[in-house]
């Protein structure tokens, strides 16, 4: 087994029996190099393998702040990998699509379920921010991005929320190049407003079916218009 796995199960297992909590520091290097049996370097590279998973943040120093410290920041190292493996041509962008539809249509049907206790503020500002003509389409898709993050967050899935923001960020340079190319892009963004408009009032309203099918009908329609994948 190799250091960093050593480290990782270290701190997996003290997480789970509550003896690390999220900003407690890791042991020094030293002491974990005497529990591992292992040399100083190698703890060294295990603790960076960490950082770049997003289990740890490190700073140097004698400080408060200094050395490993357990965060918990998954959304980050997600959106690297998958962005990596996109541009390998490992995920096909068709894959990536039918995946956002079966996140978002659950999504909203959840959050349609419990549509009473909703706070459609944020959400609904993005929309209005949207509805600036004199966006650029780049400033335009960062909104449309934050908007389907929001969306999928009110279904009060943590994982979900954090699969959607890392899944349309690792995207975001595939739709802008597609969207650059789309004729009559004006017309193209009226469509998605009044989309974006009618998925958020169908939840507003309750109606589960009703904004699980026009989520889907948006996220294809758009793809199947831009021809990504």
């Amino acid at each position: 087994m190799k250091t960093y796995e050593l480290v990782l199960r270290r701190v997996e297992a003290d997480l789970a029996a509550g003896r690390l909590r999220p900003g407690d520091r890791l042991p020094g290097e030293r002491a974990l190099a005497a529990e591992f049996e292992v040399s100083r370097p190698s703890v060294r590279e295990a603790i960076r393998v960490l950082e770049a998973m997003g289990i740890v943040r490190t700073a140097v120093g004698s400080g408060p702040d200094a050395g490993a410290v357990i965060v918990t920041e998954p959304s980050a190292p997600l959106t690297a990998i998958l962005r990596l493996h996109l541009a390998t041509r490992h995920l096909p962008m068709g894959d990536i699509v039918r995946t956002r539809v079966l996140l978002e249509s659950w999504a909203v049907r959840e959050a349609a379920g419990a549509a009473e206790s909703l706070d459609l503020g944020p959400a609904t500002a993005l929309l209005d921010a949207m509805d600036d003509t004199d966006l650029a389409p780049e400033r335009f898709h960062r909104l449309d991005a934050e908007f389907h993050v929001a969306l999928a967050a009110l279904a009060g899935n943590a994982l979900v929320s954090t699969i959607m923001g890392s899944l349309r960020e690792a995207i975001h340079g595939y739709v802008l190049e597609a969207a650059a190319q789309l004729p009559g892009w004006d017309r193209v963004a009226d469509g998605l407003r009044r989309e974006h408009r009618a998925v958020l009032a169908a939840v507003a309203a309750g109606e589960e079916d009703r904004a699980a099918e026009l989520v889907t009908a948006h996220i294809e329609g758009f793809y199947r218009t831009a021809r990504v994948g």
